[in-house]
């Protein structure tokens, strides 16, 4: 089920939604100072281009102060912005019944997209018992 549901996903809008992160990483890492957004944005890309069967963790062990700052500064200059886009298209997407399960994955992405330094995606399938996503 996981594989058919990311194969609708990849079709309607998950190529083109991590070809834009995928660009994103791009230019962030062309512009050296932002090369941990661009790692971010490159990491959030590979999870849009296929989110089923997969979860974001937070990286508690690495998270740092310099990367919560990063994370408010990424807030403010485009996380708020990607929201919005995902929560738009996560509308589009939940008008028909078929798109409703792709429209929660949309939203699945807007924690990772507002904060996405000091994440990490894993598979669902590895997730300990008992660990917190």
């Amino acid at each position: 089920m996981k594989t058919l549901l990311n194969l609708i996903w990849f079709v309607f809008g998950g190529f083109a939604l991590a070809l834009g992160y995928f660009l994103a990483g791009i230019v962030c890492c062309l512009l050296v100072v932002t090369i941990p957004w661009g790692i971010a944005s490159f990491r959030i890309g590979a999870y849009a281009l296929w989110p089923f069967g997969r979860t974001i963790v937070d990286r508690h062990e690495h998270v740092s102060v310099p990367a919560e700052l990063g994370n408010i500064i990424w807030l403010l200059v485009a996380g708020i912005w990607i929201a919005i886009a995902h929560v738009a298209t996560a509308i589009a997407m939940a008008a028909t019944i078929v798109g409703i399960p792709l429209a929660i994955a949309n939203l699945k992405l807007i924690p990772v997209s507002l904060f996405p330094l000091g994440k990490r995606i894993v598979r669902t399938d590895r997730l300990m018992p008992g660990y917190s996503r």
